[in-house]
């Protein structure tokens, strides 16, 4: 069993134009990664920092669909104290706010992968794999690593 945090690219990739072959692949890997969760192979992590973040989502209708999908997170961090200077580190690693405060989400929650669509955050966390707590991976990936 894994615990598992997919951060908001992930969770909005299945409202994605399903024309490009990715998309399509990524979204299917996410809806598997979800049944996966649903069934009890994995625990979903979520934190506040994803809910601020999906909370912001311009578009009403995807706001209310994303919003309905993370009300299956079975457990939630609060970004607190030790939370917030981690995500300082992390953006000083040069990640993003956004980012940075999900990883450190993701290490508080002891997640084992953080999923993410975002090819860049992919690359910038397997170049600092040795300064996170949390591997940081694309979707399909995974699946297919924990399928085998």
């Amino acid at each position: 069993m894994s615990r598992v945090y997919l951060d908001a690219c992930c969770l909005n990739r299945p409202f994605d134009d399903q024309r490009q072959a990715r998309i399509r692949l990524e979204s299917e890997a996410i809806i598997l990664i979800l049944a996966r969760i649903e069934s009890g192979k994995d625990v979903w992590i979520g934190s506040e920092v994803l809910d601020f973040e999906i909370s912001r989502t311009p578009d009403q209708e995807r706001r209310r669909r994303v919003q309905a999908i993370i009300s299956g997170v079975q457990e939630r961090i609060a970004l607190g104290e030790s939370e917030i200077e981690r995500t300082l580190q992390i953006n000083a690693l040069g990640f993003d706010a956004f980012d940075a405060a999900h990883i450190a989400c993701a290490e508080s929650g002891l997640a084992d992968i953080l999923l993410t669509t975002d090819d860049r955050l992919i690359r910038k966390g397997s170049s600092y794999r040795d300064q996170l707590h949390v591997r940081v991976e694309n979707p399909m990936v995974w699946l297919a690593e924990v399928s085998e």
